[in-house]
């Protein structure tokens, strides 16, 4: 079954939760547009929004290109909280992978990974984590549901 999620334009909705380092979780939703502007040019918008806490939205705006064997891509991301991000993605048959690092962060070095795994055609579990300095120390945890929306 191939990938519906970034590799076909649609919309899709996030639940689940953020998890700051000695924290409690905090419920988090979100909704995410993909959308394909050439054969292998994407865009990409997220909001995750805190229902049950002050803590201000995050917006995502991402940018990427497909390399062409289609298994690989770059992308630029600009955050709300973090800045500008540049990464890169590999397509495997179950999961999409993709790392970044925060572009002009020197101090704190501050880097992720995002997992998405593939339920089905309309469902994927979503893992993401933040780390910083040398010693790659976690910073948060996402874990959550997207769901496209029909």
């Amino acid at each position: 079954m191939a990938h519906t999620f970034l590799m076909e334009s649609g919309q899709w909705l996030l639940e689940g939760n953020w998890i700051d380092r000695g924290e409690i979780p905090i419920a988090i939703r979100g909704k995410t547009v993909v959308a394909w502007h050439q054969s292998d040019w994407f865009s990409m918008v997220t909001k995750l929004v805190f229902p049950n806490s002050d803590r201000e939205d995050i917006i995502l705006q991402y940018r990427g290109r497909l390399d062409g064997n289609e298994r690989e891509y770059t992308f630029v991301l600009q955050h709300s909280q973090l800045g500008k991000i540049e990464g890169e993605g590999l397509i495997s048959p179950e999961s999409i992978v993709q790392r970044y690092r925060v572009l002009g962060d020197e101090r704190q070095r501050r880097n992720g990974f995002e997992t998405l795994r593939k339920v089905d055609s309309n469902h994927y579990y979503y893992c993401s984590a933040i780390m910083a300095g040398h010693s790659l120390n976690l910073i948060s945890v996402v874990e959550a549901t997207l769901e496209r929306k029909s």
